[in-house]
């Protein structure tokens, strides 16, 4: 959701206070003020003074509105809301499995804090608890998190994490055996704002769907959209979207699934899931012209087409259950400067949400979809009259 324009609540028309001023100055003193005169300068000069403080107050009144507030100020405002913090910035995890040379008599301690590194040494990881190789067993698995914060650390796929910085008794080898995700940068004013708007939903415990997509979304700014369903008497299931159209990886949905099957936000009577949704794909195929007296060059026009491409195939994943929709294509090209297009591809395609329920039972009809790009092919068609 965009943010609100700043509302203005004392008008600041330059020309009005001028213009005010000048026949309030002129009532009490008697003198017509000329264009050139002393006295206009005076005015002017005081005026700016005045729209100085005019600016202020309609500054400091917005700062009073959550949808206008910004950094401290908007923090503050989250006390209204029962969302007293702002999300701050996480580490990336993943599950890293530790080897030994051989099996032991007796169990073999990992420590908490032990140190983890990829080949290049660009990032720390450290174990979140203590772990120990069973006797008989040659490897452990634990939960390993990035020493920064942020998410810098998401996307080491596995294996990539296999570099021992801290030794422990009989240690041979290691590696990540998930990818590394759940790492996030602290949520900025809109990522809060809309968390804020969604926070009452939050105090619910009586299985209202916005309270699960609310408490899903916290776990990571990185998270543009969750669905919240019940296919079945008593299972709800929880769809989860990143803000770069893919779905969430198993580490978000393991965050996700702790942070909403807590006993002081799920009903007794839930039983909690998470999974994915259904992929739609679509294909890209068009050919455009320019019209021959464009101010654009043909370089330009190709650059701004690609661009536009790519900022369709974002939007369109940008949300579940989004349809498949052509002309946002379309508009996208027009806006790039084309003359025309003969589109053949993608067509208009109707996607399910997942928050279609059944009249009768209450419950959900379908799994949520997600459009998914397949094959692009662009045709430059040349020059065109008008």
């Amino acid at each position: 959701m965009a943010r609100n324009p700043d509302y203005q609540f004392v008008p600041q028309d330059t020309d009005a206070l001028i213009a005010a001023c000048t026949a309030e100055y002129e009532t009490l003193t008697g003198v017509t003020v000329r264009p050139a005169s002393p006295e206009q300068l005076m005015i002017r000069f005081l005026v700016s003074l005045v729209l100085q403080c005019l600016a202020r107050l309609n500054y400091v009144g917005n700062q009073n509105i959550p949808s206008r507030a910004s950094g401290a100020n908007l923090d503050a405002l989250g006390e209204l809301f029962f969302a007293t913090e702002r999300p701050r910035a996480q580490a990336a995890v993943c599950m890293e499995r530790f080897y030994i040379s051989e099996t032991q008599k007796s169990a073999v301690l990992i420590p908490a804090g032990t140190r983890v590194t990829d080949s290049g040494g660009v990032l720390v990881w450290e174990t979140a608890a203590d772990a120990y190789v069973e006797i008989g067993s040659t490897y452990a698995d634990v939960q390993i998190r990035c020493q920064q914060v942020g998410a810098v650390g998401n996307g080491y796929v596995a294996g990539q994490i296999n570099t021992f910085i801290d030794l422990y008794d009989y240690c041979e080898r290691c590696e990540n055996i998930t990818a590394s995700d759940d790492g996030a940068d602290e949520a900025d004013d809109r990522e809060y704002y809309e968390l804020m708007r969604a926070a009452m939903d939050g105090c619910s415990t009586a299985g209202a769907r916005g309270s699960y997509v609310y408490w899903a979304k916290k776990v990571s700014t990185k998270i543009a959209d969750v669905v919240a369903n019940s296919p079945s008497v008593g299972v709800v299931k929880l769809y989860v979207l990143m803000d770069d159209g893919t779905l969430a990886s198993e580490e978000i949905k393991r965050a996700v699934l702790a942070a909403c099957s807590d006993d002081t936000r799920r009903p007794m009577t839930d039983k909690v899931e998470t999974a994915d949704a259904d992929t739609v794909s679509y294909n890209i195929t068009f050919t455009y012209y320019t019209q021959s007296d464009s101010e654009k060059s043909a370089t330009e026009v190709k650059n701004d087409v690609d661009a536009a491409v790519k900022a369709y195939t974002a939007w369109q994943c940008g949300k579940f259950g989004r349809d498949i929709n052509p002309d946002r294509l379309r508009r996208y090209l027009y806006e790039a400067g084309i003359k025309r297009v003969e589109m053949t591809a993608p067509v208009f395609t109707v996607l399910h949400t997942g928050n279609e329920v059944d009249e009768e039972t209450f419950l959900a009809k379908y799994t949520p979809q997600i459009a998914k790009v397949g094959t692009v092919s662009v045709t430059n068609g040349g020059y065109e009259d008008e």
